[in-house]
């Protein structure tokens, strides 16, 4: 049998704003053990978990790494995604404009009011559409993003442009540990109150960080999933998270993934670990979670809506089961869901 999930979504579902209330958006429960489909709201939450449950949330902070500017030989527009410095303290970037870049091509980027600001060199192509480059400044990468960067949203809202309000809406209230390139979207549900209320109810919170890179969104553009090329991220489960998660375990509550991020982290922390228990890890994780796969740390995934053929949507299958993933994305289009970034949630549990 296929392994894909395949759909076709009216264009009128693909959110472009997050809704006013962040709860307000609609929460379908997928039951595993029942084989139903149930429709809450995010709001809902509190009263659906269990004491003693464990939420896991994904504390990367997304960076205006979307970049703009011009060729300095040709007067050509540039565009740039910033994806992180090496030791030397280069740039790592992808760049698109029309014609061929060249190295040590100068590129003048601009500020957010589309001013001259910085320039760039660009120094080697390093493959994948990756170039090193270096600016000629003496802030850190942080902060000059910060002075001429954009919130790198995906091009299905508004063509990637981004409006003042994304600033806010395109992170979660929990962000504190900056290097993501793209929301870890299923935590932009959630605001202070819900956090409140829900703790209230005794649910319990850990945090781990998975920075979300480029490649999370790319196409499965390969017939056999097995020869899908990975792509890696760098993550973190640190020791007080793990002793909480695996305090959570032994005590046979249940551990909920915010997002496929999260379950990236957890699981391959879960892989590297050679004891039951969860250990303290960090690095870069290319674990390719897809069916059949037996999960080790994460017992529920409260998640977005994902495109076809691609490898957030094979996780949650993996976790829910293709048939019934299959059925509840039917439903979520029959009962006219929010997808994707700014969209609504499913939960599996």
């Amino acid at each position: 049998m296929e392994p894909w999930i395949e759909y076709t979504l009216p264009p009128e579902l693909v959110a472009q704003e997050p809704l006013n209330n962040r709860t307000d958006a609609r929460l379908m429960i997928v039951d595993r053990q029942r084989g139903e489909l149930n429709h809450h709201h995010i709001r809902d939450l509190p009263r659906i978990l269990q004491p003693g449950d464990r939420i896991v949330l994904n504390d990367t902070k997304v960076i205006p790494a979307q970049l703009r500017g011009e060729r300095a030989k040709t007067g050509g527009r540039w565009q740039g995604l910033f994806l992180g410095t090496n030791d030397a303290g280069d740039w790592s970037l992808v760049c698109k404009t029309r014609g061929r870049l060249q190295p040590m091509e100068k590129v003048i980027l601009h500020d957010r009011d589309g001013k001259p600001a910085v320039t760039l060199w660009l120094l080697e192509q390093i493959g994948d559409g990756e170039w090193l480059a270096r600016p000629e400044s003496e802030l850190t990468p942080l902060e000059l993003l910060d002075r001429l960067g954009r919130v790198p949203l995906p091009p299905y809202i508004r063509g990637g442009q981004m409006v003042d309000s994304d600033v806010q809406n395109y992170q979660t209230v929990f962000a504190r540990t900056p290097g993501a390139v793209a929301a870890p979207t299923a935590g932009l549900h959630f605001t202070e109150d819900l956090l409140r209320a829900m703790e209230q109810s005794g649910v319990n919170f850990s945090a781990v960080t998975l920075h979300v890179g480029r490649g999370t969104f790319r196409p499965i553009d390969v017939e056999d999933v097995e020869e899908h090329p990975m792509h890696s991220e760098w993550g973190e489960l640190t020791d007080v998270a793990a002793r909480e998660i695996n305090s959570s375990r032994e005590a046979n509550q249940r551990v909920i993934a915010v997002g496929t991020t999260v379950t990236r982290v957890l699981e391959a922390a879960a892989a590297s670990s050679t004891e039951p228990k969860l250990a303290a890890w960090r690095g870069e994780t290319d674990l390719f979670i897809r069916p059949p796969y037996e999960f080790g740390a994460v017992d529920a995934l409260l998640t977005n809506f994902h495109f076809p053929r691609t490898t957030l949507l094979l996780l949650v299958q993996a976790l829910g089961g293709t048939e019934l993933i299959r059925a509840a994305y039917e439903e979520a289009i029959r009962e006219e869901y929010r997808f994707y970034s700014y969209g609504d949630a499913m939960l599996i549990v």
